[in-house]
């Protein structure tokens, strides 16, 4: 058995189209971003593990639904294509969704925690209590106001590993608690397998959304109960972790550094279901 991931293959699973100051604290009125949103699969011990599941499409094409959870003329989702937006994603990679033995969302967010229905009774999900606890918070309508929807993940057939703190939820898989941007927001340290290459990387997700906010340690724009420096320390100990391994910090909705990233991982490990 291994002692890493042995394969990682990245998702692009729709987009945002919204200000810039929702991922840099202060960036100027009417700059604009069209933002990816991710999703990576590790092929670990025992099948492959997806971090973070993108949008609930029923959401967005009913046009009642949309108007209710996606007001805001300001931030929209943007699909890839015309059907489910992870099946896709994993058609295109050749990769049946049977084959996710587990997943782990970083967040609850509308386009990380969407896709979550495929899962219910069907693979555990790891999370951080503190944003389980959160987003189930009833009845309290602050959750949906920050674009956490209980419609996308309050099942009871989903099996919940919950965590308090930093675990390895898998061999070369630890999620690291990075809250601020939500308050149990968890980014994950990949170790890739000896075997396949060794190296690699930290998903920092919404810690840190673009390349700026790493590598000039500017504080997030998008946060639920702190201010905009309690979101540089998360980035600080992103970059130590990664700095102490000699691995990358991806930035989680970066325009230029996840098609970038996208291109380098597919030409390191072409996607087949037997990678």
């Amino acid at each position: 058995m291994g002692t890493g991931v042995r394969a990682i293959v990245p998702l692009t699973l729709g987009y945002e189209d919204l200000p810039k100051s929702v991922s840099v604290d202060g960036a100027p009125a009417g700059e604009r971003l069209l933002e990816p949103v991710p999703g990576v699969l590790l092929r670990c011990d025992g099948g492959w593990l997806l971090l973070d599941t993108g949008f609930n499409l029923a959401l967005i094409n009913d046009p009642v639904l949309r108007r209710r959870f996606h007001p805001d003329p300001l931030v929209q989702p943007v699909l890839p294509g015309p059907g489910e937006p992870l099946a896709e994603a994993l058609g295109k990679a050749g990769i049946d969704i049977r084959d996710i033995h587990a997943v782990a969302v970083s967040h609850l967010h509308l386009d990380h925690a969407g896709g979550l229905k495929h899962f219910a009774g069907q693979a555990p999900v790891h999370v951080q209590r503190a944003e389980l606890d959160y987003g189930l918070a009833a009845p309290h309508p602050e959750p949906e106001r920050h674009g956490i929807f209980r419609i996308d993940f309050d099942d009871p057939r989903i099996d919940w590993q919950v965590a308090d703190g930093d675990t390895e939820i898998a061999p070369g898989v630890t999620a690291v608690l990075t809250a601020g941007h939500t308050p149990g927001h968890q980014s994950f340290v990949v170790d890739i397998d000896a075997g396949a290459g060794g190296g690699g990387f930290v998903f920092a997700f919404d810690a840190a959304d673009l390349t700026e906010n790493i590598e000039h340690e500017l504080p997030i724009g998008s946060r639920i109960g702190v201010g905009p420096q309690a979101t540089i320390e998360p980035i600080r100990r992103l970059k130590h972790i990664a700095t102490e391994r000699g691995y990358r910090v991806v930035p989680g909705h970066d325009p230029v550094a996840w098609p970038a990233l996208t291109g380098e991982l597919a030409a390191r490990w072409p996607t087949s279901p037997s990678v």
